[in-house]
Order: structure tokens, then sequence, then C-alpha cells
């Protein structure tokens, strides 16, 4: 075990983890939040993704030590008030069925979002194709992240 301090969503928290841990785990289990979901555990449907200093990662498979001295945003810090352009637009399009994988799918979309303001459905469709979605919402996905894009052209916010 060491000691390591991550800041998740602008919060320092001083963790006692092996380094080697997935950052889900210590996301998860050692600071209690709970919005990043467990999936497969092999960094294939994409229900982990975080943000690790921008990038999105599958959590499930970065070690903590990896995380240790950069920004982790999780579900839960993307927007403390779901105002977040793809989080609006999920609510818009009602893009959940049972809601599982959402998390990650938005903490992906706001990348995409973040690198192409404007994507064609083929961006999106490339973007997206590492998260499962088992109720199958694929085309309510698109077309949020499609309504997200055009929220911050009228706004001039970036995902």
């Amino acid at each position: 075990m060491a000691k390591i301090t991550l800041n998740i969503n602008k919060k320092d928290y001083p963790l006692e983890a092996d380094p080697q841990m997935p950052l889900l785990w210590a996301i998860r289990d050692l600071a209690g939040l709970k919005g990043t979901k467990y999936g497969c555990g092999v960094a294939q449907c994409g229900a982990c993704v975080v943000h690790l200093d921008g990038e999105a990662v599958r959590s499930c498979v970065t070690k903590v030590s990896r995380a240790a001295g950069k920004k982790v945003v999780t579900i839960e810090g993307l927007s403390e008030t779901n105002s977040h352009p793809v989080q609006k637009a999920w609510q818009e399009i009602d893009v959940p069925q049972c809601g599982y994988c959402h998390s990650g799918q938005i903490m992906s979309a706001a990348v995409l979002l973040r690198e192409k303001p404007n994507p064609t459905d083929q961006d999106i469709d490339d973007a997206m194709a590492g998260n499962i979605c088992r109720c199958g919402t694929y085309l309510r996905i698109r077309e949020a992240i499609h309504t997200a894009a055009e929220m911050q052209k009228k706004t001039g916010t970036k995902g």
C-alpha cells in the first residue's frame, strides 16, 4: 500500500492504495464516488470512462499510479448542476433506457465535442464505438451529441 493523493473533480483525496489498483476502484470504493460504473473490467464496454487530464480513459484498466498528480473528472464533476451541454441534451432527447452505460457515454461524448465541436455522424460513430449500450440507444445517443453540439454553438461553450 502507498499513500497516493488523487485530485478528483477539483478535490484532493489522500488515499492508501496499491499503486497498481485500477482507478475505477479508487474512485468508487476509496473516494466514494459511485457515478462511474464497472462494466466489463477489460476496457471493452466504456461504462467506466473518466477524464484524466482531459483525456477519456477506461478507469477499469488505468492504474491509480498513472492518475497521481493529474486531474481526474468523473460524471459527478462534469457539471455540478447537470448543465453541461451533453448532460442537457441527454435529458432533452431522453437517451437512457436502463441508464447503466450513460455516465461513460456522456464522458466520452464530452471529449468528442471538445475535440470536434461540429461532429459528423461518422465522427460520432468512430468516437463512441468503444461504448456499448446493452439497450441499443445508439440513435438517440447520436441525436443527443448533435443536439449538444448545437447547444455549444449557441452558448459559445466548449465540451
